[in-house]
């Protein structure tokens, strides 16, 4: 059963990630399911740390990416939108190049929290970090204290 609330527009999310620090890392949107939606990043320059290794941060990045835009398209964005709670990641083994992949979905999904966990993977389908994030689902009509601001 789909938990999207009318779709998750894999061409949308690409156009509104342009000039984001989405696009500035090469996050790239590459699957949608029923319960799920998958991104890769590259582990380059962008995205190592100085050992040169995959930065933890960048993980934290591909992970609460995924958990946005997945629960953004889960509630009736003329009434909702979401926001990032809480997030924690372990991080389980190294990446020093190539791409990774995560895949976020739903662990909980409440009126008013929902919570995700985001498993990212190495080209070898290893894992590398394993994150859960926790949205807040806020009433649009509040949203930046501008009852006129439209949904994303």
């Amino acid at each position: 059963m789909a938990i999207w609330h009318d779709s998750f527009p894999l061409e949308l999310v690409k156009k509104h990630s342009e000039g984001t620090l989405v696009s500035h890392v090469g996050i790239e949107f590459i699957d949608a399911g029923d319960d799920y939606v998958t991104a890769k990043m590259p582990v380059d320059a962008r995205t190592h740390q100085p050992a040169h290794v995959l930065h933890g941060g960048a993980s934290v990045v591909l992970a609460e990416t995924l958990a946005s835009w997945a629960a953004t398209f889960v509630v009736d964005r003329e009434k909702n939108y979401c926001v990032g709670l809480e997030i924690n990641a372990n991080h389980v083994r190294a990446a020093s190049s190539g791409w990774v992949t995560g895949t976020a979905r739903p662990v909980h999904l409440g009126r008013s929290t929902h919570v995700w966990e985001v498993r990212i993977v190495d080209e070898s389908d290893r894992l590398v970090c394993i994150s859960r994030v926790t949205m807040a689902i806020l009433a649009t009509a509040n949203r930046y204290g501008n009852p006129s601001a439209p949904p994303p």
